[in-house]
Parts: C-alpha cells; structure tokens; sequence
C-alpha cells in the first residue's frame, strides 16, 4: 500500500505543479483552482490511497455505482462531486451523498434535485451542464438557451447554482478545446448580469486529464483529472 500511495503522491505533485504553473501563466494563483480527482475507474484501494495523498474532494460519473463506493468509503474524508449524467431516478439515492452535482443539464433535472434537497433538508450545489461544442453525442444546455433559465435561478430554493461545466469536443486538439473552454467562460461573464440575488456563476468546471493546463489558462475554476493520476498504476 505505502508503494502505492507513493506513486499516486507523485502523480499528483505533477498534476497540481501543472496546474500552478497554468495559473501562472495566465496570471492567476493555484489557490483558485480546485483539483476533482476522478475515479470511475478505479477501486477502494487506490482512492484510499488518494485520499492519504491529499486527494479529498472526488469525481464520480456513474450514479448506479456510486452509491455503493460512497458507503464503502464513507470512513475518509471525502468531499463527492458527482460529474457524470444524472437521470431523475437516481437522484433521491445521490443528494445525500454529494457536495456538488456539475451535471445538471436541464431544468427537469434542476427540479428533481431542488425538489429532494428540501424534502431532506439539505442545501446542494450545482453546476449548469453546457453544450459549448455543439457535440450532438454530448449533453447540456444549449448556450443560446441559457438567459432565461438563469433569470428563473431564484425559484429554485434548496439548490445553490454557483457556476457552468463543460467538456470540450472530441476532435480538434488543444486548440479547440482551449475555444470550448474560452466559450464557456464568455458566456458565465455575459451571464453574469441576468442572474437574480443571491445566485452567483462563480464557478467554472472545464477541462480534465488531456486538456486541464489549457482550462486553467482559460479560467477554469475547477478540473476533472482521472488518468493523469494513475500513471504507472496497475489498475
């Protein structure tokens, strides 16, 4: 286990020195990036071994699964971020397991979550999922839809919408993603002035292991890094 928790260590000195130096190049500071270590693919072990590298908050995408890792880990200190789609079904089994939902891609969606938040007395924080690339295969808001949906934030009671995620298209490189990722940020800034009191699109989700340097560049907030830190891991 201690040669494991070595190499995941070293994985994610790299990553967060990345992540530093993007800042910096953009001239910003790490301290406004928060890092979501992604494990849909990896077991018990090695998120225990991430969370003794000081990996706490995580990234799940698969709600069917996650319910089950949750509470077989739910002795660490861990800090969920579900990350993947989330169908209406499964949101009473996730609200009480996250402390942020980034995949929220309709208001039917929004509803659900809003709906069980208050039932179950808790406050739960989420992203608009939204559709920058244009990906038909991707899911999301469309941008140009996004006005009115963000003028009608205020309805919405036991959530606490705080930012926009996305994921940048499959093809075109780091070039278009560094445009998915400039897109995004465009529009929260354009957003920013229909929102209602007390809603506030601070947070920026882009960018994960093939592209989080150029989201950070571009004013990430948060990034979903997965592979990146498993390198040189059995897994």
């Amino acid at each position: 286990m201690s040669g494991l928790v070595e190499q995941i260590a070293v994985n994610l000195e790299t990553v967060r020195r990345k992540i530093a130096a993007a800042a910096a190049r953009a001239g910003r500071s790490a301290d406004e990036i928060t890092l979501v270590a992604v494990t849909k693919y990896v077991g018990p072990e090695i998120v225990e071994a991430l969370v003794s590298a000081g990996a706490v908050v995580l990234g799940e995408s698969r709600p069917q699964q996650f319910s089950a890792k949750a509470a077989a880990l739910r002795h660490l200190p861990i800090r969920w971020h579900l990350i993947g789609h989330l169908q209406r079904n499964k949101v009473r089994r996730t609200v009480p397991l996250v402390e942020m939902i980034q995949s929220v891609d309709s208001l039917r969606l929004l509803g659900a979550i809003d709906r069980v938040a208050e039932e179950t007395e808790r406050r739960v924080s989420v992203l608009l999922e939204v559709n920058v690339s244009g990906d038909a295969a991707k899911g999301g808001f469309d941008p140009d839809a996004l006005e009115p949906v963000v003028r009608g934030l205020a309805d919405y009671a036991a959530v606490r919408v705080c930012g926009l995620m996305c994921m940048a298209g499959l093809e075109g490189g780091q070039d278009a993603a560094r445009e998915h990722f400039a897109r995004l940020r465009q529009l929260r800034d354009r957003l920013t002035g229909q929102c209602p009191e007390g809603v506030a699109l601070d947070e920026l989700s882009m960018g994960m292991s093939r592209d989080y340097e150029v989201a950070v560049e571009e004013g990430a907030t948060i990034v979903r890094v997965g592979s990146a830190l498993y390198e040189g891991i059995a897994r």
